[in-house]
């Protein structure tokens, strides 16, 4: 009898090959499909915070208990029969609600496609664990297939592409993953695998297996500010984590010191990341947590029984659905910081015990799968190729003489572009890139700019528009080191800076960046910022702390302040930034209303100046965002 640490299942059952393709392929379509679910909970169920959090949290966590009920039933008959049809039904839910998804977009029927979508994926994975299949390296494969093809699609998912190919790659994954269901048949199942699944998505999500980490942990370059990063680096890197993340899922793990060390090393990880808020911190993540969440899945399959056993299909189940469990309560405490407003740090570290405990819990040696070399070089080869295919170039930079300057004016357009989203809950960077590109700027200004939160499907929002755009950017964290505000431009730039500003019992974190373009033979002080005012209360802290950086920062250059200033004309706060040099730019062209977009009813964005005039003030009729965007020239 070969025992399971030794089994390959490339040679030793040719059984295998359907229970791990189908594994592999429902875990790259759940992770697919909770990538459009999330932002649908946050921006159509939750209205963008609107909802109370304990009302929306509950709806979410609803979608995750209800598949508690499949357990018992897939583990009705001990032939499997019960779990294999439970398993086919739950598969085909999943591939027809991925499917659909790239057709219905935004509103309520988004919602509920995605929610019915993620019932059906969860009863899928329950009633596989229930009927057993090889968790440990079907659901690595799985996660870094996910991993691929978004660092290929530059984050944007399948359902946001408005490209032809788009709907028959999904058909492909889908009938994959259905054919190879109905051929699946019953095995061995760790539960400890299983278990891992919810964990390992989410850290996976959050640094260890993610592209647009990669991109900001690179753009920061060891500097406070995000800028461009070099051409195909973040694509390589995130290929050699792919790599190293199922060198470790299918490699040995020969004792207790390497499964201690690994312990340590995706704790660490997690640390690394919830503290990190700029340079340096992601790319350690990174590295750190690939190889080590790879082999917590590796010490998983020591847990797998020579041969089946009595009440262990149950229990799997259950495990695979905890694991998820982990994953939605995880993924709400550390995002629901940000508007409820306490300490998250302590959420990855804790999601990260849990392949720290795999790890630790048996001291036993577990040999490698036997992945054949050629198998071996050739996974090499896709994880270092696909992600080129998102390769991005920089574009060049622009220069404008004096008297072009004079005569022209630099055109700027701010905006808050809500992660990405829309009114309609739908993300589509392509759409806001065009309703920025139509006003042909020369300085972009963008607030609530996520660059990589899974809660938000773990796109890079900022990369997204600078291509469609054309453009370079600057970045700035606020909230934490993936969220903040950016300034985009292909004009020459002398200096960036930020500086982090008072939170005053605000819970999202706020900054103000600040870029020096050279423009018509001069320099001019750009300042990006994104006020969070204090509960019931004007922001007159944060106003000052930006006009003091404004001052300090621009010199005796023309400067101007743009963004999502949270405050209205006529407010206390507006007053304090005319006392310290900075009138308002809009003042002669009121009314200038942007919020809300579709029927704007207030001004809450604003172009304040010193030493500079606006001209040509218009607002956007885009519905991109929450706010319109504001444009104006400067002179």
């Amino acid at each position: 009898m070969t025992p399971p640490s030794r089994l390959s299942f490339a040679r030793t059952d040719p059984r295998i090959s359907a229970p791990l393709v189908s594994t592999a392929a429902g875990t790259l379509l759940l992770v697919d499909l909770l990538r459009v679910w999330l932002p649908s909970i946050i921006t159509i169920f939750g209205q963008a915070a609107s909802t109370p959090a304990e009302l929306m949290g509950a709806f979410a966590l609803l979608w995750f208990l209800a598949p508690f009920a499949v357990v018992p039933l897939a583990a009705r008959w001990d032939s499997g029969r019960h779990a294999a049809k439970i398993a086919l039904a739950g598969a085909a839910g999943l591939a027809a609600a991925r499917f659909a998804l790239l057709f219905v977009h935004g509103g309520q029927p988004q919602l509920y496609a995605a929610s019915i979508g993620l019932l059906a994926g969860l009863s899928w994975l329950a009633a596989t664990a229930v009927r057993g299949g090889p968790a440990a390296v079907g659901v690595p494969v799985g996660l870094a297939a996910a991993a691929l093809q978004h660092a290929a699609l530059r984050t944007v998912d399948l359902t946001w592409q408005s490209r032809w190919w788009a709907a028959p790659l999904v058909a492909a994954e889908c009938l994959l993953f259905i054919w190879y269901q109905r051929r699946t048949a019953p095995g061995r199942t760790s539960a400890a695998a299983w278990f891992l699944t919810g964990p390992a998505m989410l850290l996976a999500g959050m640094f260890a297996l993610s592209p647009a980490v990669a991109t900001v942990a690179l753009s920061y370059r060891f500097d406070p500010v995000a800028t461009t990063p070099p051409p195909t680096v973040p694509e390589l890197l995130l290929g050699l984590a792919v790599v190293g993340f199922l060198a470790g899922a299918t490699g040995p793990l020969r004792g207790r010191l390497e499964r201690v060390a690994s312990a340590l090393a995706i704790v660490a990880a997690a640390i690394v990341f919830g503290l990190s808020d700029g340079p340096g911190g992601l790319f350690v993540a990174l590295l750190l947590g690939c190889g080590a969440l790879g082999w917590a899945f590796r010490a998983a399959a020591a847990d797998t029984p020579p041969e089946p056993e009595a009440g262990r299909g149950a229990r799997s189940g259950y495990a695979a659905l905890a694991g998820m469990l982990v994953f939605a309560v995880a993924a709400v405490a550390y995002y629901a910081a940000y508007d409820i407003g306490y300490p998250n740090q302590w959420v990855p570290v804790a999601v990260a015990l849990a392949p720290a405990w795999v790890l630790l819990r048996s001291g036993a040696g577990t040999p490698s799968t036997g992945v054949p070399w050629r198998a071996g070089l050739a996974a090499l080869a896709v994880c270092l190729l696909v992600p080129l295919l998102g390769a991005t170039t920089t574009p060049p930079v622009k220069q404008v003489g004096a008297a072009a300057g004079a005569d022209q004016g630099l055109r700027l357009v701010a905006y808050n572009i809500r992660m990405g989203f829309g009114l309609d809950g739908t993300f589509r960077p392509a759409a806001t890139a065009r309703a920025i590109a139509a006003s042909d700027p020369d300085v972009v200004v963008l607030s609530e700019v996520d660059r990589a939160w899974v809660l938000n499907g773990g796109h890079d929002g900022l990369r997204a528009l600078a291509t469609r755009l054309g453009m370079r950017y600057w970045f700035a964290p606020a909230a934490d080191a993936v969220w903040g505000d950016a300034v985009l431009t292909n004009l020459p730039v002398a200096a960036a800076e930020t500086v982090r500003l008072s939170p005053v019992g605000a819970p999202t974190g706020a900054q103000a960046l600040g870029v020096v373009v050279r423009f018509g033979g001069r320099e001019i002080a750009v300042v990006s910022t994104h006020i969070q005012p204090p509960p019931d209360a004007e922001p007159l802290v944060q106003v000052g702390e930006i006009a003091a950086f404004a001052t300090r920062f621009g010199g005796d250059r023309p400067t101007f302040i743009a963004g999502d200033l949270n405050i209205e004309p006529g407010d206390a706060a507006m007053r304090a930034f005319a006392d310290a040099g900075y009138a308002d730019g809009f003042a002669a062209f009121r009314p200038v209303r942007t919020f809300p977009a579709d029927k704007p009813v207030k001004q809450i964005d604003h172009v304040l100046v010193r030493g500079l005039t606006c001209a040509d003030v218009s607002v956007g009729t885009a519905v991109t965002s929450d706010h319109a965007p504001i444009v104006t020239t400067l002179r």
